[in-house]
C-alpha cells in the first residue's frame, strides 16, 4: 500500500511539487532574465564566464526532504484528499468559440536585483518583458477534467497539462496522473491571473516576445489539436 511508503509514489511527488515547476515556469521567468542580463557588461557586449556560485539546493532533493518529514498516512493527518486546498484548481469558464489572441507577459521586479558588491543591477519596480530574455521550451494545456482525454491524445510530450476547475470540479491531479502515466498539474490562481486566462480549453505557446493563447470551441473540442487547426 502507498500509505505504508516512507515516500509516496513518484507520480505523487510530482503532483505535490507542481508549485515549484509550473509556477516557476511562468512566474520566475522574470528573475532568470534578469540574471541572464546581468552577464552582459555596460558596453554592451556580452562578458564570457562572468558567472556567480548557485547557492540555492536542488528542488526535487527539497520536495523529497520535505516529504519525508510527513506522517505516511495522509489521510489520517489532513482529512481526505479531495478536500485538500493544495489540490484546487483556478476556475476558467468554458469556451463557447474558437480564438486566439495574444499576451505580453510583462514582468514587476518585487525586490532589487544587486551585484556583488551590493550595486543595485535593476531595481525593486523594474518591469519588463520576460519573453525578450528567454524562451519557454514547452506549451501549456490547460483543460477542465472533462476535456483530459482530449488533451492527452494531442498533447506533445513536452507540454504541460494544467487541470481548471468548472462548477466545483477539479479533478485529483494525483489520481490522474498514476492512472494516465503522465504528470498532470493544477492551473493556480497565479498562474491563471499572470497569463490572462478566461476560458478553457486552451494552449499556451511563446511565439518571439509573446503569448499566444489558442481556445478551442466545443467543435475543436471533439478534434485533436493539429485537425482543429490549433496550435502547432
Amino acid at each position: 500500500m502507498a500509505a505504508d511508503l516512507p515516500f509516496p509514489p513518484r507520480a505523487r511527488l510530482v503532483a505535490l511539487g507542481q508549485a515549484t515547476t509550473v509556477a516557476a515556469l511562468i512566474l520566475a521567468a522574470g528573475a532568470l532574465a534578469i540574471a541572464a542580463d546581468a552577464q552582459t557588461a555596460p558596453t554592451g557586449r556580452s562578458t564570457i564566464g562572468r558567472t556567480w556560485p548557485i547557492a540555492e539546493p536542488d528542488a526535487l532533493s527539497e520536495i523529497e526532504a520535505k516529504v519525508a518529514t510527513l506522517p505516511r498516512d495522509m489521510s489520517k493527518a489532513f482529512g481526505p484528499r479531495e478536500k485538500w486546498s493544495a489540490l484546487k484548481s483556478a476556475a476558467l469558464a468554458p469556451a463557447t468559440a474558437d480564438r486566439v489572441r495574444t499576451v505580453v507577459p510583462f514582468y514587476t521586479l518585487d525586490f532589487d536585483i544587486q551585484l556583488p558588491d551590493g550595486k543595485t543591477l535593476y531595481p525593486k519596480g523594474f518591469t519588463f518583458n520576460p519573453l525578450t530574455f528567454v524562451k519557454l521550451p514547452q506549451r501549456l494545456v490547460v483543460v477542465h477534467p472533462r476535456d483530459l482525454g482530449w488533451a492527452l491524445r494531442t498533447a506533445r510530450p513536452s507540454d504541460f497539462i494544467l487541470l481548471t476547475a468548472l462548477g466545483g470540479e477539479s479533478g485529483d491531479p494525483i489520481t490522474l496522473t498514476e492512472k494516465t502515466g503522465r504528470a498532470i498539474y493544477i492551473l493556480e490562481e497565479r498562474v491563471k491571473e499572470r497569463l490572462g486566462l478566461t476560458v478553457a480549453p486552451v494552449v499556451v505557446a511563446q511565439a518571439g516576445q509573446k503569448l499566444v493563447l489558442t481556445e478551442f470551441g466545443p467543435r475543436s473540442r471533439r478534434l485533436p489539436l493539429g485537425g482543429a487547426g490549433g496550435a502547432q
